[in-house]
């Protein structure tokens, strides 16, 4: 015979299956935020090597970049990641790191600004990878990531490169509550504000 509907479940067997769900979601909302993260690196790196690519191969000079960022702007106008600074920054990101296979890897693991500070104050490759690696692994914020590199942390530890963890970054890091809050990540795709709220939809 079919059980008697329960109108109100063990408490222990509804925590359960509450923390269970609540893990999943948090889980789901990670994924979603870092692939959002990837999509948009490798939209930048690749903005920069066809920057790059015009540039060496026909002479382009610097006025191009002024250009590029007005018309970007007048047809993405919400979008701030079209500014004449920010598109040179996307031009040294493909130079610093012409492998695309990097950028799935590493480079695209980590925030915009994250990637633009290693390229201001590391010019080591090794050492960029390096501090990528601490930050993922340790959820490092951007301010936390300026500090280490400012204190030489590289020097200190013996900057060992080792394989990336595969496991998500915790939910409650630093690190995750700025991809999350990423000014670039709410422009690119502006459902990712929902985050915010803690109200998980999508526009499909």
């Amino acid at each position: 015979m079919p059980q008697t509907p329960v109108l109100f479940p063990e408490d222990e067997n509804y925590f359960a299956l509450l923390n269970g769900l609540k893990k999943r979601i948090r889980s789901a909302q990670v994924k979603a935020v870092l692939a959002i993260n990837k999509e948009l690196i490798l939209l930048y790196w690749q903005i920069g090597r066809e920057i790059l690519a015009r540039q060496q191969a026909e002479g382009w000079g610097g006025k191009v970049i002024d250009r590029l960022a007005k018309d970007l702007k007048r047809e993405f106008p919400d979008m701030q990641g079209f500014s004449p600074r920010n598109l040179k920054y996307m031009r040294t990101f493909a130079e610093a790191w012409p492998d695309e296979q990097f950028v799935h890897q590493a480079g695209a693991q980590i925030p915009w600004k994250h990637n633009c500070t290693l390229l201001e104050k590391v010019k080591n490759p090794t050492e960029r990878l390096w501090y990528i690696q601490q930050t993922v692994e340790n959820g490092w914020s951007r301010n936390v990531l300026v500090l280490q590199i400012e204190s030489g942390l590289f020097q200190r530890q013996g900057g060992a490169i080792t394989n990336f963890e595969r496991t998500l970054p915790s939910p409650q890091s630093d690190l995750m509550q700025q991809l999350i809050k990423d000014p670039y990540h709410l422009e690119f795709c502006p459902w990712v504000r929902n985050f915010r709220s803690g109200n998980w939809r999508t526009p499909w």
